[in-house]
């Protein structure tokens, strides 16, 4: 009871607090200039009138669902009896933006709410400002840190900022964004956004561009992002590089050797063959030094002529010496007649062939060990057997039990008769089973011992087959034992098979061969 009373009272409270104050939706609005927008007030219980207030607009707006007397604002919402009142703005203008108010005449009084109204503004243009000078000729020496600061001025909303080199991500250490108010002459309040990068430059960083990237609420698809650039410019030594390898030059023809070094400046070349010293633009015996030749990007070709190469010059070490204002750097240099050697890492396709040969081979392993533990396919017909003590005398006493087994089927039978036929038959029979089982246990003990040594799911599919062969087997004999014993009663009941002939008194022995479910007779 107590449960309800509650659940009541905090209905009519939440009532009761709705119905005195105007909600509105939205909060913001953040629109671009020529949007379409909804605005709307609501109160809890009917209305009398609903007048709102535009930034911008000279004349307050009585709006009413039955009438529209301001063109480009109409009234709307779900009527004032719903309490509602709402205005759309067909196109937004620049001057709308600030505060809307909306004002409810409720049961005589009246309230109001207020909606913020955000036109966008576009920024200027972002500009690049350099905290770290470069010197007379606009270069920085290597290892200088490089700061730059990046604004966008008269942004509503603020502008975001983001860094690239190269039209890559900057990924350098940058300062938070700063956002800075600079209200104008007509009390409107715009923002600058500042932001700083900074790092200390490498080589790499020679004649690459940076970029300052501004993101606002205005940028359209056929309105780009606007950013502003700047080309860096380093000043370094000669950069080192491993030993190089030039292969395929002709014995006894000029051979040209090609290098490519990087520098900025310009680099002065000099090359060192055991002892002999040539400078660019000279010529010492069959050596001849050509000057650098500037390919871009800071990169040189530097270039040696060797005029009758021989056999001698291959084994040479060739000393290249690069020299500008910053430093020098030593290279060497080694020659072949010989073609360029394959390349010793493989690629991707190499390592996925050779992984897809090794898996083919090992499958193929599994599955010869499976066919011969099972006997299967080629190793169907042949019998693997294992020469261990323990079946050498499983058959000693397999071959003992089969002579004997025969022994006396052949004497009951001489001794009897046809009156003692069906007793020989069914000792035989018996002892025929005995020999069968024995037979089938050998198999599967060889074939148990072979599964110790196979992989456990082998294992399970070889016991698998060993089961069903064994049921197998055991329907066989009995169908073989009573097809016997039909025999065996039909010739019992033909009289050509009980009567003597007098021409041959012996009497008949009745012999089961283990060969063939057949009785015959001897």
């Amino acid at each position: 009871m107590s449960r309800i009373v509650f659940v009541l009272f905090a209905a009519i409270l939440t009532d009761a607090l709705t119905a005195g104050q105007v909600n509105v939706e939205p909060n913001t609005a953040l629109l671009n200039e020529g949007d379409r927008t909804e605005l709307l007030c609501r109160y809890g219980r009917t209305i009398n009138y609903c007048r709102i207030e535009i930034p911008g607009e000279q004349k307050v707006l009585n709006l009413s669902p039955e009438w529209s007397k301001t063109p480009g604002f109409t009234y709307y919402g779900a009527g004032l009896q719903a309490g509602q009142c709402g205005v759309t703005i067909e196109r937004v203008k620049a001057s709308n933006n600030g505060q809307v108010k909306c004002s409810l005449g409720v049961e005589g009084e009246e309230l109001s709410g207020t909606i913020d109204l955000v036109v966008a503004l576009r920024p200027q243009q972002p500009i690049i400002e350099l905290l770290s000078k470069p010197n007379r000729e606009g270069y920085f020496p290597e290892g200088t840190q490089f700061s730059a600061r990046c604004s966008v001025r008269d942004g509503r909303p603020p502008a975001n900022i983001s860094w690239y080199i190269d039209n890559m991500p900057a990924n350098k250490r940058t300062s938070q964004l700063e956002i800075i108010s600079t209200p104008t002459n007509d009390n409107v309040e715009l923002s600058t956004s500042v932001q700083e990068i900074q790092w200390h430059l490498s080589p790499e960083d020679s004649n690459r561009k940076l970029v300052c990237r501004s993101h606002h609420q205005t940028d359209r698809e056929t309105v780009p992002p606007q950013e502003a650039a700047y080309i860096i410019n380093v000043r370094y030594a000669p950069v080192h590089q491993p030993e190089a390898s030039v292969y395929g030059l002709y014995l006894d023809h000029t051979a040209i050797v090609n290098i490519t070094i990087r520098a900025s400046p310009l680099p002065r070349i000099e090359w060192t063959i055991e002892g002999l010293v040539v400078s660019q633009g000279r010529t010492e015996g069959r050596y001849s030094a050509y000057e650098p030749q500037y390919l871009g990007n800071d990169e040189y070709n530097v270039t040696l002529a060797i005029a009758g190469l021989t056999l001698e010059d291959t084994t040479k070490i060739y000393n290249l010496r690069a020299t500008n204002e910053l430093g020098l750097t030593d290279y060497q240099v080694r020659i072949s007649s010989s073609s360029k050697p394959p390349s010793n890492s493989l690629d991707v396709a190499a390592i996925v062939g050779i992984v897809v040969a090794v898996a083919v081979l090992v499958l193929v392993v599994l599955l010869l060990l499976f066919a011969r533990a099972t006997g299967r396919w080629c190793f169907g017909g042949k019998s693997i057997k294992t020469p261990t003590n323990e079946t050498s005398d499983t058959e000693s006493a397999d071959i003992k039990a089969t002579s004997t087994a025969t022994a006396t089927t052949a004497a009951t039978t001489t001794m009897g008769g046809s009156g003692l036929g069906v007793s020989a038959t069914e000792e035989s029979s018996a002892n025929n089973s005995n020999e069968q089982e024995a037979q089938e246990q050998q198999p599967q003990q060889q074939q148990q011992k072979k599964a110790k040594s196979l992989p456990a799911f082998a294992a399970a599919i070889l016991k698998r087959f060993h089961e069903k062969d064994a049921r197998k087997g055991k329907d066989k004999d009995v169908e073989t034992t009573a097809e016997a014993a039909l025999t065996l009663a039909n010739e019992q009941d033909t009289p050509e098979s009980n009567a003597i002939d007098g021409n041959d008194n012996e009497p008949k022995a009745i012999v089961w061969q283990s060969t063939s479910p057949v009785w015959t007779f001897k």
